[in-house]
């Protein structure tokens, strides 16, 4: 629906409804010329969930391959950069709102722990409406390193960005696991369980859309990064830290801490483990069953690619653990056989009941 302009000095939220790619990353530059906001909606998204999170989000203009219509939406605040769709530390759906300071002390925090320069170049190939992904863009374009988008990660696009000069990019670990990571400088990998014994190039990295991408390294801060245990649960404070949601809620305490909802541990020595989220605790017959440990069980088998262990309510336990699991390619294992594998590496009663 079109509307009265607003006034000039009102900082619109631009949607990016389009696929990563130069396009994109010029419609991005545009609005940080003229001081609004984006929010890059994710192409994946059947028409429900799309209207769900444009309601959420709320924005100004709508911007496509074809060009801009104004719609109406909310202004961002002066000084707000971009828009990111998130589960939130609680699982309900939310707009995480980041401000151009915060980004530029992920960008800055970033390039500095991998020694970046202008020697360098970033293969953008996660969606741009996933932190992981804009954050690649967003540090491109603050420290002025060269950079290639592509609208999804494939194989192929992976080797000719290498070949053409992609010295970094970040992943996440089902695509990790089809490529020869020799190829580049460093890779970030981050998302789901990364596998174990990666090679010297490889950085796991610990974050989230409201830390404003990884702000952890190999279990190690980023410059600016602080990290407390509290209760067994992971508080953070930094610069580059959401500011709010986009319906004015924020996650922060006063004196600026956010409660991850990450259940972890700092060794003396400062580096931080992650033992899975609050919730994924698995309660059956009164016994406390980390859905991590069973997970790092399973990945241990080598046909496992991917492995997801999740409470199954059981009438007599109360709860069980219940396994979903994705085979490497060509690999074959039955369910029996993932039992047995669990059976010796699990106490009894962590063993998933179900696969």
């Amino acid at each position: 629906m079109s509307h009265e302009p607003y006034a000039v000095d009102v900082n619109e939220l631009v949607c990016l409804d389009m696929p990563s790619g130069q396009p994109l990353i010029d419609r991005l530059s545009q609005a940080w010329d003229n001081d609004d906001a984006v929010f890059p909606l994710d192409q994946r998204l059947p028409a429900p969930a799309r209207k769900q999170i444009l309601d959420i989000v709320q924005p100004t203009i709508m911007a496509t391959t074809d060009g801009d219509h104004q719609v109406e939406g909310r202004p961002v605040e002066t000084g707000d950069a971009v828009v990111v769709a998130t589960s939130g530390t609680t699982g309900k759906q939310k707009a995480a709102v980041l401000t151009m300071s915060a980004v530029k002390a992920s960008a800055r925090a970033t390039s500095t722990s991998l020694k970046v320069s202008l020697r360098d170049q970033w293969l953008a190939c996660l969606p741009a409406s996933h932190v992981g992904g804009l954050s690649v863009i967003t540090r491109s374009l603050i420290m002025g390193t060269s950079l290639v988008a592509v609208p999804s990660f494939t194989k192929e696009a992976y080797e000719l960005a290498a070949r053409d000069g992609a010295t970094l990019v970040s992943l996440v670990t089902t695509a990790f696991q089809r490529i020869d990571p020799s190829l580049y400088r460093k890779i970030l990998l981050g998302g789901s369980r990364t596998p174990t014994d990666l090679p010297d190039n490889c950085i796991t990295t610990y974050g989230m859309t409201e830390t404003g991408s990884g702000i952890v390294y190999n279990g190690t801060a980023l410059p600016g990064v602080e990290i407390e245990i509290r209760d067994s649960i992971v508080y953070v404070r930094a610069p580059m830290l959401l500011r709010a949601y986009r319906d004015g809620t924020c996650p922060l305490d006063e004196d600026g801490w956010l409660r991850t909802g990450d259940r972890g541990a700092l060794s003396a020595d400062g580096v931080l483990t992650i033992d899975g989220r609050e919730g994924d605790l698995i309660i059956s017959g009164g016994e406390n069953i980390s859905s991590i440990e069973v997970e790092d069980a399973l990945y241990k088998h080598p046909a496992v690619a991917t492995a997801a262990v999740v409470a199954k309510h059981d009438d007599k336990w109360g709860e069980t653990p219940c396994a979903f699991i994705e085979l490497k390619p060509g690999a074959q294992a039955s369910a029996d056989e993932l039992l047995q594998w669990c059976k010796t590496h699990l106490a009894g009663y962590k063993v998933p009941r179900y696969f």
